[in-house]
């Protein structure tokens, strides 16, 4: 990672905990382009490791379903070939006809991610020809690479994986309409997910209405299949546990290699600076991620901010430890009430599920 920044004390085996406020992270786009596999917590997983609930038949059906569309994905693609074609043209496939993808809804913790990623898992092709990313990710490629040539890099896959599928703004909402389009002709499968139903998408955050025949688009292109359940990452635990003081986080910084060391307030300053895309690359080689003084956010532009790394975070089994308010309490009643509600609740299961991992830094 070029730039990444520098420990926050002198250089040497006792410079201290890193500081993420010191870092500013590049991502080259071929760099974009070779990480789009499943984040590391998903390395492993598979349709058989699904932690299935059995009150939830939805979930066992989900399986059953992506299963078999993982098993159609085995014919020869379209644009011909087993060959990476990053940077070249394929011909045109047939146009499709009906829906080409799956969507996989649901709240927050039911296992879509796990799901996705066991797709792409099952998928028989090479990993060249398969993509996995967050919408923020494959919106960052767009900008890194173009339209035209992300069309063309992606357009030689088999499938395209779609985690966190939000449409936050009409720009959003044309490009990414405009791109899967021009997949699908290409050949490629897609699969999403999200809190929202394709149809629902930019409710409540921009309006929607106004590009209702871009959303109906996007629609178009995939089979819903919902998952129902509560979220597993909490199912028969316990609480989150309590906040540390200050003295305990940052003891605890020093005594763990590799852990960060930051102030809260400053690193929300400091996310303002970063793009989205780039918080991966912002926790790399990190062990554990310390805040203190953690307290409510400010507003909705750095609530959003801090979703998108708390999924990184979590995508990389990151433990973090925290003083000030629980995690419950970052955000106000007005957000969790509003169109990026299930963001929110999202980032606060993970970030509890992160500070559970924590526990063991601080001495007893």
């Amino acid at each position: 990672m070029a730039d990444a920044g520098s420990r926050s004390g002198a250089d040497g085996p006792d410079a201290g905990p890193l500081a993420l406020c010191a870092r500013a992270p590049h991502v080259p786009a071929e760099r974009l382009v070779a990480e789009m596999v499943p984040p590391p917590r998903f390395d492993a997983v598979r349709f058989d490791t699904y932690n299935l609930d059995p009150d939830q038949p939805s979930q066992a059906e989900a399986v059953t379903v992506l299963s078999g569309f993982a098993a159609g994905l085995g014919g020869a693609h379209a644009s011909g070939g087993g060959k990476r074609r990053w940077f070249s043209r394929g011909p045109k496939a047939a146009p499709a006809t009906g829906p080409r993808g799956v969507y996989l809804d649901g709240g927050y913790g039911v296992g879509k991610t796990h799901l996705l990623a066991s797709l792409w898992h099952a998928t028989p092709a090479e990993p060249a020809l398969k993509a996995f990313g967050t919408f923020v990710e494959l919106t960052n490629l767009v900008g890194a690479l173009g339209f035209q040539q992300t069309v063309q890099t992606l357009g030689g896959h088999r499938l395209l994986c779609i985690d966190e599928f939000e449409l936050d703004d009409p720009g959003d909402t044309v490009l990414v309409s405009s791109l899967l389009s021009r997949l699908v002709e290409q050949g490629v499968a897609l699969a999403a997910t999200s809190n929202t139903l394709p149809g629902k998408l930019g409710e409540g955050r921009f309006a929607a209405a106004d590009f209702l025949r871009e959303i109906q688009g996007l629609s178009a292109q995939f089979r819903p299949l919902r998952i129902d359940g509560q979220d597993y990452r909490h199912r028969g635990l316990p609480e989150a546990p309590a906040p540390f003081s200050d003295e305990q986080v940052t003891n605890a910084a020093y005594a763990t290699p590799g852990a960060s060391l930051d102030d809260f307030p400053g690193l929300l300053e400091h996310l303002a600076k970063v793009h989205p895309s780039r918080y991966g690359a912002l926790t790399e080689g990190v062990a554990a991620v310390c805040l203190t003084d953690v307290g409510p956010v400010p507003d909705q532009s750095t609530a959003l901010r801090l979703v998108v790394l708390a999924d990184r975070l979590y995508d990389r089994e990151i433990p973090v430890l925290a003083s000030g308010v629980p995690f419950d309490r970052l955000f106000s009643d007005e957000m969790l009430n509003g169109g990026y509600r299930k963001k929110y609740f999202r980032a606060i299961s993970r970030l509890t599920a992160l500070a559970r991992d924590a526990k063991g830094l601080v001495a007893q």
